[in-house]
C-alpha cells in the first residue's frame, strides 16, 4: 500500500498551490478563450459549414479547444519541476521516504483536476452561443481529456528532468513540438481540407484521434469507432508518459 499512499501524498502536495491560488486556472484559460472568441468567428466565416457536419462550426470547434487546453496547459507543467530543481526543493524531496515513481505519478494525476475545471468553464462559456453538448458524451469527453493530460503532464516532467540544468532547453523543445502537434491534430482547421501529405502525417499524431473522439462524444456519438480510437490514443499517451516519467525520475541524480 505504500506506493499508493506516496502517490496520494504527492498529488495532494501538488494540488495545494492550485487550491490556495486558483488564479492560475483563470490565467491558463485566457489563450483558449481568445481562440474561441476571435478565431471561432473567423472560422465560421471562411469555411463552408458542410465541412463541420450537422452541428455547425461551434460544435466542431469547441471540443478541439478543450484538447488545446490539455495540450498547452500540461505541456508547460515541467517548468514547475525546474523551479523546484533551482530552489533545491526537488533535491530535498528525493531524500524523503517517498518512492521516486510516486513523485511523477502523483504530479501527473494532479493534472486531472484542473483540466476538468477548465473544460467545464469552456463548455458553459460556449453554450449561450449555440454550443449544445450531449450530457453523457460531455462527461466522457472530459474524462478522456483527463487521461490525455496525465500522459502529457508526465512527458513534460520527464523533459524537465532531462534538461534540469538548462531551463532554456525546456522551453525551446516544448515550443518546437507544441505547434506542429497542435496544427496536425486538426484542432484549429480541418486537416482533410489540406494536401494529402498533411493528412498522412496527421494520421501519426495521437492527438488527431483524441480530437475526433471529443467531437463525436460532445455530439452524442458515443459507441463509435472514432471514440474507440480516441480512447486508445489517450491511454497510450498516458501509459507512455508515465513510463518515461517514472524511468526519468528513478534515474535522476538530483
Amino acid at each position: 500500500m505504500k506506493p499508493l499512499s506516496d502517490i496520494a501524498t504527492v498529488t495532494v502536495r501538488e494540488l495545494r498551490p492550485i487550491l490556495r491560488g486558483p488564479l492560475f486556472l483563470v490565467v491558463s484559460l485566457i489563450q483558449p478563450l481568445v481562440f474561441l472568441g476571435l478565431f471561432g468567428p473567423l472560422l465560421m466565416g471562411s469555411v463552408d459549414d458542410a465541412v463541420f457536419g450537422p452541428g455547425g462550426a461551434l460544435q466542431w470547434f469547441v471540443p478541439g479547444i478543450m484538447v488545446m487546453i490539455s495540450l498547452v496547459g500540461t505541456s508547460t507543467m515541467g517548468s514547475n519541476l525546474l523551479t523546484e530543481v533551482q530552489t533545491g526543493a526537488h533535491e530535498r524531496l528525493l531524500v524523503t521516504p517517498l518512492t521516486r515513481g510516486s513523485m511523477i505519478i502523483g504530479r501527473a494525476l494532479k493534472e486531472f483536476a484542473p483540466l476538468v475545471v477548465q473544460a467545464l468553464v469552456i463548455v458553459f462559456v460556449a453554450m449561450p452561443f449555440g454550443f449544445s453538448p450531449d450530457p453523457l458524451g460531455a462527461v466522457l469527453g472530459v474524462l478522456l481529456l483527463g487521461v490525455l493530460g496525465i500522459g502529457l503532464g508526465a512527458l513534460s516532467y520527464a523533459l524537465a528532468i532531462a534538461v534540469r540544468h538548462q531551463e532554456w532547453a525546456f522551453w525551446g523543445i516544448q515550443q518546437t513540438l507544441l505547434f506542429p502537434v497542435l496544427i496536425l491534430s486538426g484542432i484549429l482547421l480541418p486537416v482533410d481540407s489540406g494536401p494529402g501529405w498533411l493528412a498522412t502525417v496527421a494520421a501519426f499524431n495521437p492527438l488527431t484521434y483524441v480530437v475526433e473522439a471529443e467531437r463525436a462524444l460532445f455530439s452524442g456519438e458515443i459507441l463509435t469507432a472514432q471514440v474507440g480510437w480516441g480512447a486508445v490514443a489517450a491511454l497510450l499517451v498516458a501509459a507512455l508518459g508515465l513510463f518515461v516519467g517514472v524511468r526519468s525520475m528513478r534515474r535522476s541524480p538530483v
